[in-house]
């Protein structure tokens, strides 16, 4: 994931590739887990998370950092 991060840096045209959070759904689609395992995995603070409004947003740097030193 980060090399496909940082290769896309250098497309700024690509909203997506300038994307700095994920949603809940993101993740649990990026991990393949449930619901109420992506929320378990937030709750842990295994990487930044921010309130807004009713939803929470995952940092993606620093989801993208603790995914890649899981693997």
């Amino acid at each position: 994931l980060m090399k496909e991060h940082i290769a896309g840096m250098g497309e700024a045209s690509k909203p997506a590739q300038n994307k700095k959070s994920y949603s809940v759904a993101e993740i649990q689609q990026i991990l393949g887990i449930s619901r109420p395992t992506a929320y378990a995995l937030i709750k842990k603070d295994l990487f930044q998370s921010v309130r807004m409004g009713s939803g929470i947003r995952i940092i993606k740097s620093s989801f993208d950092a603790w995914l890649d030193s899981t693997m």
